[in-house]
């Protein structure tokens, strides 16, 4: 497969003024010389030239760009063709190059390549994919440092303390003739503090900004009738939700992208919490407390022109139980004052009081105030769910070292230290035991 010359287009699908084809692998200079009938390209000099199909039919006018190996994004030879943009154009491109002898590239298959040529390491190859899809300007930020290499970095120091302990616990256990450093065990304590530190906040820090690559979710709850559509409407300055006065019009949880700040986030606007025995707005209402425990942002309306009340308690108690960023909000303040604020002033002691039909700046400032927050910091962040698994598989076999190295029980110590180099290791590249074995062959006189 490895042998192959992949193809594919490398810019988004639609009508555009430039597309790109591009092509990798040991074949590329000689197909793109054919379909430019072209003598040589000098590599990373942009050449002007015109395209032919199979039948030489003119195709187009294009920029060639040649990136020779291994000075490419996947260490293999890379011709870029940048045509003019459209559909059919870089279509037919694409069909040249696959009758040429290229094949079409599978999904993820060029940094597929640049990982298994030593381009880039799991950490960058995620980091590529996740900027594709970022929902905000700090994310892209964050993932840009990421794909520089300093998550690879904090891994990569983690590993050599790992490998330092690993060798000298394996050496006390089968060299025990051997002289080590009389504060051996004292530096391996260290070592192993100074990780579980590290990594602790790590987890931490990846936990409270996990929103900020995918999107923050925001969800709008509230009795019914208090003016959760209103408020969702105004957000997105359209009527997107049925605004009426008859109690749960909304029967489902209503889903939109806007941007606040530098941040493009998910509001949810969901059916009015109450008792009911309507098995449809039943249906609305679980899903609107699955909602709540999905968001990253809990919006409470109350509604300023009715005293408190039982359904106004269920979403109290709702955010009693929720650990999750809350602003609480009591609307219809052009209206007669009757609800009484003690209840909610002994729970949260900040309120926002609005129209949610006029003006909600004052709430927009807060959202903004909240997700900026959580967002970029000096913590090394984790971007994926399995890289939060692997740390935190990493960390508790950290935790689990550290009775038997005190115990002096090195088998089982060396034991949850090669596991803790295995998860922390599949973030980035794979490890293996000759790596060890390197640091005790080199650091020690052994075998003499």
């Amino acid at each position: 497969m490895l042998d192959d010359t992949i193809v594919a287009i490398a810019t988004a699908n639609g009508i555009g003024s430039i597309s790109i084809v591009r092509l990798s692998g040991s074949n590329s200079l000689k197909i793109a010389l054919q379909i430019s009938k072209r003598t040589s390209l000098t590599p990373r000099y942009a050449t002007l030239s015109k395209l032919y199909d199979f039948s030489d039919e003119l195709i187009d006018e294009s920029l060639l760009i040649y990136f020779k190996n291994p000075y490419s994004f996947t260490g293999e030879d890379i011709v870029e063709f940048q045509c003019h943009g459209g559909i059919t154009i870089s279509a037919l491109v694409l069909e040249a190059c696959i009758k040429n002898g290229a094949r079409l590239a599978n999904p993820g298959e060029f940094s597929k390549r640049a990982f298994l040529n030593g381009k880039i390491d799991l950490t960058q190859a995620q980091a590529i994919s996740k900027m594709i899809e970022a929902k905000s300007e700090d994310a892209v930020k964050l993932l840009a440092r990421q794909l520089k290499g300093e998550l690879k970095e904090f891994i990569e120091d983690i590993r050599k303390d790992l490998l330092f302990m690993l060798a000298y616990t394996e050496v006390n256990i089968d060299y025990a003739e051997e002289d080590l450093p009389s504060d051996i065990f004292e530096q391996i304590n260290q070592k192993l503090v100074k990780i579980s530190k590290n990594l602790t906040n790590t987890l931490e820090a990846s936990k409270q900004r996990e929103g900020l690559i995918d999107g923050f979710k925001v969800a709008i709850i509230g009795k019914p009738n208090v003016g959760k559509s209103s408020l969702l409407n105004k957000l997105l300055n359209f009527n997107r939700a049925i605004v009426s006065d008859i109690a749960g019009t909304t029967r489902d949880t209503i889903e939109e992208s806007i941007k606040i700040g530098t941040h493009i986030i998910k509001i949810i606007d969901t059916a009015g919490i109450r008792q009911t025995n309507e098995a449809i707005e039943k249906i609305g209402i679980e899903k609107s407390i699955q909602a709540v425990n999905e968001a990253d942002l809990i919006i409470a309306l109350f509604d300023g022109s009715r005293k408190f009340d039982n359904e106004d308690n269920q979403i109290l108690e709702l955010l009693k139980n929720n650990d999750k960023e809350q602003i609480i909000v009591i609307t219809k303040d052009d209206l007669e004052v009757k609800l009484e604020n003690s209840h909610l002033l002994t729970f949260n002691s900040e309120l926002l009081k609005l129209n949610t039909k006029k003006e909600i700046r004052p709430l927009i400032g807060k959202i903004e105030n909240i997700l900026n927050q959580n967002t970029l910091s000096s913590d090394i962040m984790l971007i994926s769910k399995n890289q939060v698994d692997e740390v935190a598989q990493t960390l508790y076999n950290i935790n689990q070292a550290n009775k038997p190295l005190q115990t002096g029980e090195l088998e089982f110590f060396a034991h949850h230290i090669n596991e803790a180099l295995q998860h922390i290791s599949n973030i980035t590249r794979p490890y293996e035991h000759d790596q060890m074995l390197d640091i005790m062959f080199g650091e020690f006189c052994l075998g003499k």
